[in-house]
């Protein structure tokens, strides 16, 4: 579990294809000592496992369903990529609940700037505009978000210079895509919802 709260911005080292999947080696020398074998780390919002420590950062190995429904399948060496270990229950929780699982990849429509903000339009794949809620969170390449407009699967969002600074997302330009994760509570109510509502039988025999 995240919170969407970029650590570190790394860099793609080598890129090795084996036995059909890929092997990532991200340089990040401010988390690579504080990594451990087999821990979760948000790559651009996506949950991978570190494989491999190296001296200045990590290897992990991605497999072909990774590929083909996020972003991570199009890195190259020397890619910017935002990273966040997963989180402590005794933390600060400054973000949002993020699995780090992709839920489809959007794309960059057009960016506006206004004063002291960059607003970006994204086009969310069809079905995740349901999830969608003005002043909601939704996780943009590993970024917690607040949306600031939703008009179907077009939705805004706005980067304050400190974002900009400290994540990948200034250099977000129209035709991008992004990986995409909505708000897990959500699924989960939706979920709920639909069990209870379209549950056969009478009215007074559900719950």
């Amino acid at each position: 579990m995240f919170t969407g709260l970029v650590e570190e911005v790394g860099r793609i080292g080598a890129v090795e294809e084996r036995d059909g999947a890929r092997t990532l080696s991200v340089l990040a020398p401010g988390l690579a000592g504080q990594l451990g074998l087999g821990e979760s780390v948000a790559l651009d919002g996506c949950c991978v496992t570190v494989a491999e420590r190296l001296d200045e950062g990590f290897r992990v190995d991605l497999m072909t369903e990774t590929l083909a429904v996020t972003t991570l399948g199009g890195l190259g060496e020397g890619d910017a990529v935002n990273l966040e270990r997963a989180m402590r229950v005794d933390d600060r929780f400054g973000g949002h609940l993020v699995q780090g699982h992709v839920d489809g990849v959007a794309t960059i429509v057009a960016i506006e700037e206004l004063p002291g903000t960059r607003l970006v339009h994204l086009e969310l794949p069809a079905g995740l505009e349901r999830y969608a809620v003005e002043k909601g969170s939704l996780c943009v390449a590993g970024v917690s978000l607040t949306l600031a407009g939703v008009e179907g699967c077009h939705v805004r969002i706005g980067l304050i210079p400190h974002t900009r600074a400290v994540t990948t997302l200034d250099a977000l330009r129209p035709g991008d895509a992004v990986n995409i994760e909505v708000d897990l509570l959500a699924k989960h109510v939706e979920r709920l919802l639909a069990a209870t509502l379209f549950r056969p039988g009478p009215p007074e025999a559900r719950p």
